[in-house]
């Protein structure tokens, strides 16, 4: 499997106004969300990373949010259960939360393989994974190679296909559900406007949206004893049994 490490510690977004139409891809990422969080029940949403936390939730029937992000991204957030912590070192106990929401983390991430397999612990056996990222098979990662933009956001990230991302779910345990295109945009523009183009992209060419949802859930295999096989053995071996079948025949002929 090709790594993905990176060698220097890549810039982070401490929120959505980083983003050329930055507002406008978290309604669509908001929309997105709304019809899996209604069927995710518990008692724990961890948002992880600032882009998530900065996301309005309100349909979630998870009894609480908990957010986690830099101590600038929670800032900008109202008064709750904020924490401030790296999202490959999450200070939470193992499989503790239902369901984790990582939108648009991993492209930001020096080892995007431990902030999957971090996600993985703290959530309990049949939470969710909610992952968003930004699709390298779109019209925005194709402007990633023009040279005036390697230096703002989205383009200072590393984009991961959504096929890539889940051979990562798989090989760490988890099975992928649900996978849904959206927001088909360049975001070269400052402001979104949902234009013909864009309504006919929508339709017809959601593969090359800008940005996909992946749903996932921890799975658990149960652990099934082997039992022993436990063989009765005679009292006598065949070898004897034979040799005093014999002995009797003969003292019969006598």
């Amino acid at each position: 499997m090709k790594p993905a490490l990176r060698d220097n510690h890549p810039a982070v977004p401490s929120g959505w106004h980083c983003f050329r139409q930055g507002h406008a891809l978290a309604s669509a990422l908001e929309q997105e969300l709304e019809p899996w969080l209604q069927k995710i029940f518990g008692y724990y949403l961890l948002k992880i990373g600032d882009l998530s936390s900065q996301l309005s939730l309100p349909s979630a029937r998870l009894r609480q949010q908990l957010t986690l992000g830099s101590a600038e991204g929670q800032a900008e957030l109202p008064t709750g259960a904020k924490m401030i912590a790296e999202p490959d070192a999450l200070p939470i106990a193992a499989a503790s939360v239902d369901a984790v929401l990582l939108s648009h983390c991993l492209e930001f991430q020096s080892d995007p393989h431990h902030v999957i397999r971090e996600a993985h612990r703290v959530l309990i056996g049949d939470g969710y994974l909610l992952l968003s990222g930004f699709n390298p098979h779109s019209v925005l990662g194709l402007t990633r190679f023009a040279p005036w933009l390697k230096n703002e956001f989205p383009w200072q990230g590393h984009f991961f296909s959504a096929a890539r991302i889940k051979d990562w779910l798989h090989l760490i345990g988890f099975e992928v559900v649900g996978e849904q295109r959206f927001f088909c945009s360049s975001m070269l523009s400052p402001d979104y406007k949902a234009g013909r183009w864009q309504r006919f992209s929508e339709r017809h060419l959601r593969y090359f949206a800008s940005s996909y949802l992946l749903v996932a859930r921890k799975r658990e295999l149960p652990l099934t004893p082997i039992r022993p096989k436990w063989q009765v053995q005679t009292g006598f071996s065949t070898a004897q049994g034979i040799s005093a079948r014999h002995g009797a025949q003969r003292k019969s002929i006598k």
